[in-house]
């Protein structure tokens, strides 16, 4: 039996997330920490919200971090055996980074506010947005885009999330992004909608978000992860720092290869993937990408305890 770690990004995150982990201490001491690091009151935040501070991405990025890195700590806490791999998803590679001892949580803490505020300044507001297209192929969805780019003035639509098989994420110019919608209804898509996120995220819009953060990895110390992580750019596995580092840049301007990484875990002889984290999102889509990897969510504390109890009987 090998298993791997996935962490939650953005779009996980809801008010009352942290509900099922209250008798877990490690959990609010892990958000008084980063409180205490970024001088904000996150753990009033996803508790009580309200909806509109939590969705916020200058709030939600380092929420999520925040949260995978506390269910993680919870699970070593209570004895559960390191996974084999890790990968997050998009904004969850850094609690990936964080988990396999290869980032310090104060460091990756400053990292994902920083890169949250220099995606926010990217795109002017309502320039930029995300849809996701449920029932056409990958080839359809890129061809899809390459003609809408093609065909626009200076305007651009890309594929951003590719997170199970029919169902992909485009991101770019909210008009572009308009007509990709109603080009994917025409060729079948079963739902094209617009995404509550102002960012266009792992496009190239996010090319002056990259420049920025380039910069600010070259002020941060960053080792050779104890645990191999997949990342989503090239979903390989790299051990030398600068690698990581540029790596962490490319992701901002390139797609989330998500479909090819849980593929990659069942080629490595994986038997499970566990969500490390609030919520089942990334359960959900490995399902649908491998029904033969067995998918577990950490999702409360009593879903903690039974997994690891559930590992050491397999």
């Amino acid at each position: 039996m090998k298993f791997a770690f996935v962490f939650p990004g953005q779009g996980s995150q809801s008010i009352g997330m942290m509900n099922g982990y209250l008798d877990l201490p490690i959990i609010q001491e892990t958000f008084k920490e980063a409180s205490d690091i970024l001088k904000q009151d996150f753990w009033s935040m996803v508790n009580t919200g309200p909806a509109d501070d939590l969705n916020l991405t200058l709030n939600t990025q380092p929420i999520m971090l925040i949260a995978g890195v506390a269910v993680y700590r919870a699970w070593i806490s209570l004895r559960g055996i390191k996974p084999a791999f890790m990968a997050g998803h998009s904004l969850g590679e850094y609690t990936a980074l964080v988990a396999s001892e290869a980032l310090s949580f104060a460091d990756a803490l400053s990292l994902v506010h920083f890169r949250a505020q220099v995606m926010q300044k990217a795109v002017p507001e309502d320039c930029g947005g995300m849809a996701a297209i449920l029932g056409l192929d990958d080839e359809t969805i890129k061809t899809i885009c390459r003609d809408i780019t093609n065909q626009s003035n200076g305007e651009f639509l890309e594929p951003a999330n590719f997170n199970s098989p029919g169902q992909i994420v485009i991101a770019g110019h909210k008009n572009a992004i308009l007509k990709g919608i109603a080009l994917a209804k025409s060729k079948g898509a079963k739902r094209a909608i617009m995404l509550p996120m102002s960012i266009p995220s792992h496009c190239s819009l996010m090319k002056p978000a990259a420049e920025s953060m380039q910069s600010q990895l070259k002020h941060v110390t960053l080792q050779s992860p104890k645990i191999p992580i997949l990342h989503n750019t090239d979903v390989k596995q790299h051990s030398d720092a600068s690698a990581i580092k540029e790596i962490l840049v490319q992701q901002l301007i390139s797609p989330v290869h998500w479909v090819d990484t849980i593929r990659a875990f069942a080629a490595a002889g994986m038997t499970h993937v566990i969500e490390c984290g609030p919520g089942k999102v990334l359960a959900g889509l490995n399902k649908r990408i491998d029904q033969n990897l067995q998918q577990l969510s950490l999702a409360d504390s009593e879903s903690i305890k039974q997994t690891i109890k559930d590992l050491r009987t397999i």
